[in-house]
């Protein structure tokens, strides 16, 4: 058979021989191997399926061009994830790191500055001066 149908199922299943399953299919193995072939395939679904499935094509002529054809086009859809992955990734960005940093030193620095004077703020002291002079106001007047 063509070499470059040894590549059927590059990376994938390391007990596959891909040349034997190729061999299988066109009727050009030995009976030993045909029967270690067969047991493998009722071990594991996944032989099973790929030798079921490549059966089915009906011209064994095109079932080279086939072959290829899949080849190509898992190719061609592992780089497109591949490609939308890396897209996906953060890219180095020096100003946001930065901007990052000095945003969360700049609430660090306000919570350490608000920690230490916990003093109430003026506004509130002057509406709680009200509010007393108002109460000693209304004490006096019901008082007297």
């Amino acid at each position: 058979m063509n070499n470059d149908l040894k590549d059927i199922l590059s990376n994938s299943n390391k007990d596959i021989d891909n040349q034997q399953l190729m061999d299988y299919l066109s009727h050009h193995i030995s009976q030993a191997d045909m029967h270690e072939l067969e047991k493998s395939m009722a071990e594991d679904d996944f032989i099973n399926d790929a030798v079921e499935g490549l059966q089915e094509i009906k011209p064994t002529k095109n079932l080279q061009i086939y072959v290829e054809q899949l080849n190509k086009d898992l190719q061609k859809q592992v780089i497109k994830n591949k490609s939308r992955r890396l897209k996906r990734r953060i890219k180095d960005q020096p100003y946001t790191y930065f901007a990052i940093i000095l945003i969360l030193l700049l609430v660090i620095i306000g919570y350490i500055v608000l920690k230490r004077n916990n003093r109430p703020l003026p506004a509130i002291n002057k509406i709680t001066a009200i509010q007393k002079t108002t109460a000693q106001i209304i004490s006096k007047t019901w008082l007297n």
